[in-house]
C-alpha cells in the first residue's frame, strides 16, 4: 500500500505535521471510523485541507467548512484550443468582463432557477423569517458569481488532442458561508447571526448528531448549498460556453467540501471530506493544478487501496506555502501588502513561460506556492487513474487586492 499509518491515521504522501495534528485530534473527538489525509493535506481550520474524516452517525458543520460544496465542473468543447489562441487574450478579457469574480459581489445580472423554490427553504424559515429572507437573497444576489482566493475559471488545452476544455472552481459562495457559520453559532449556543467568534485553527471538530434536530436541519441545509454550488458553477459554465461559441461533449462536475452517506464494509456511514475528491470505481473527477502546472481528469480505481482510501482522492496539488507568507501582510487602508516571498513579476515570468493568459490573481496563488500535481497524483497511483491531462492557456481570477472568506 502506498499511504503510511501514522497513529492511526492512513496518510499518503509526506506527512505535514500541522495537519497532522490536526488529524490527531479529529480522530479522537467523536464517533470516528477512520481519519485520512490525502497527498494534498495542509493544515486548515479544525479539519486539515486534504482531509477526511469517516464518522458513524455524526455530522461535522467545521469539517464540510464554510465553503459547502466548494468543488469544480470542467468541460470538453468541440472546439480545438488551435482554433482560439489568435483570440485568445481578447476571449480572457471577455470572461474577466463578463463574470463576476472579487469578494461579496452580486451577479451582474439577476439568475432565476428552480433552486429557489426548493422545499429545503423550510430549514431557513423554521429558523426564523429573518434568517430566510436574508439568506434566500444573498443567495438570489450571489449565484453564479465566482468570488476570490483560489477560486477560478480557466481554458485548458488537452495533451495529445490539442481538445479546449474548460473548467471552473469555486462553492455556494455567501450563502454557504452563513449557513456555516449559522449552524456553528447554534452548536455553540449562540443565534444564527449572531456575530461568531471565528473558527480556530487547532479546535476540535464540532459534531452534530444526525438523529438530533439540529444535525438533520443542518445537513438538508448542507445540501441545499450543494444543490446552489453546482447550480452556481453551471451557470458560469454556460457563460463561458457561450462567449466561445460553443458547447460540451463531455462533462465532469464534483464537489471536495461536504458530507456524504456512503456504504463502507456494509454500514453507512457520513464521510466529511474536505479539499478531497471523491474516487468511486470508475467515479470521474477534476484536480486541479496551479496555474503554471497541469491538470487532470481522474477515475476511481475498483482497487483494494482505494477501497481503504474510502473512495476518495487529492482536490489539487496541495500549498506549500501560506498565502501572508507568498503575498506578504495586506494594509487594508493602503490596500497595499508588504513582506511577501514572491513578487509579481516572479509571478507573471513564470506564468508566461508556461504559456499562459492571465487576467487577475495575487502571488498567493502563483505557481511557486502548491506542491507540482504530479507528486501527489504519484502517491495515489493505486487509487485512481488519469483519463485527460490538461495544460491551462487562459487562467481567469479576482485581482490581487481580494481575500475571500468563503474558505476552501
Amino acid at each position: 500500500m502506498a499511504y503510511q499509518q501514522i497513529d492511526g491515521i492512513r496518510v499518503w504522501g509526506s506527512p505535514d505535521e500541522g495537519a497532522l495534528a490536526q488529524a490527531r485530534t479529529c480522530a479522537h473527538t467523536g464517533n470516528v471510523v477512520q481519519t485520512l489525509l490525502m497527498a494534498d493535506h495542509h493544515q486548515g481550520y479544525s479539519q486539515p485541507i486534504g482531509g477526511v474524516v469517516v464518522y458513524d452517525g455524526q455530522i461535522s458543520p467545521s469539517g464540510v467548512g464554510y465553503d459547502i460544496g466548494c468543488g469544480n465542473k470542467a468541460v470538453r468543447t468541440r472546439l480545438y484550443a488551435a482554433d482560439i489562441k489568435p483570440q485568445l487574450p481578447k476571449l480572457m478579457d471577455t470572461i474577466a468582463r463578463s463574470i463576476s469574480f472579487g469578494i461579496g459581489r452580486n451577479n451582474q445580472e439577476r439568475v432565476d432557477h428552480a433552486l429557489f423554490d426548493d422545499p429545503d427553504w423550510a430549514v431557513y424559515q423554521t429558523l426564523g423569517k429573518p434568517v430566510h429572507d436574508k439568506l434566500k437573497t444573498l443567495a438570489r444576489d450571489q449565484l453564479g458569481t465566482v468570488g476570490s482566493g483560489n477560486h477560478f475559471v480557466d481554458l485548458f488545452e488537452e495533451e495529445g488532442t490539442g481538445r479546449l476544455w474548460i473548467a471552473n472552481h469555486f462553492g455556494s459562495r455567501g450563502f454557504g458561508h452563513r449557513t456555516a457559520s449559522g449552524f456553528l453559532n447554534l452548536a455553540a449556543g449562540r443565534g444564527f447571526l449572531d456575530r461568531a467568534p471565528g473558527e480556530q485553527m487547532e479546535q476540535p471538530p464540532v459534531l452534530l448528531d444526525l438523529d438530533s434536530e439540529l444535525g438533520d436541519m443542518y445537513e438538508r441545509a448542507m445540501r441545499l448549498a450543494g444543490r446552489y454550488a453546482y447550480a452556481g458553477r453551471d451557470y458560469v459554465m454556460d457563460q463561458v460556453l457561450r462567449i466561445l461559441g460553443t458547447d460540451a461533449d463531455f462533462e465532469v462536475h464534483n464537489h471536495h467540501n461536504y458530507a456524504w452517506r456512503e456504504q463502507h464494509n456494509g454500514r453507512e456511514v457520513i464521510v466529511v471530506r474536505k479539499g478531497a475528491t471523491p474516487s468511486a470505481p470508475g467515479q470521474t473527477g477534476f484536480i486541479g493544478g496551479s496555474m503554471g502546472d497541469i491538470s487532470v481528469i481522474v477515475q476511481g480505481k475498483d482497487s483494494a487501496e482505494n477501497k481503504e482510501a474510502f473512495y476518495s482522492t487529492v482536490h489539487g496539488a496541495g500549498r506549500i506555502m501560506s498565502r501572508t507568507q507568498a503575498a506578504g501582510k495586506m494594509n487594508w487602508k493602503t490596500r497595499a501588502r508588504t513582506g511577501g516571498q514572491i513578487s509579481k513579476e516572479q509571478m507573471m515570468a513564470a506564468v508566461t513561460a508556461f504559456g499562459v493568459e492571465l487576467r487577475g490573481a495575487g502571488t498567493d496563488e502563483s505557481p511557486f506556492v502548491y506542491r507540482s500535481l504530479r507528486q501527489v497524483l504519484d502517491a495515489h497511483a493505486e487509487t485512481i487513474d488519469v483519463l485527460h491531462t490538461l495544460k491551462p492557456i487562459g487562467v481567469c481570477m479576482a485581482g490581487a487586492e481580494e481575500f475571500d472568506p468563503y474558505k476552501d
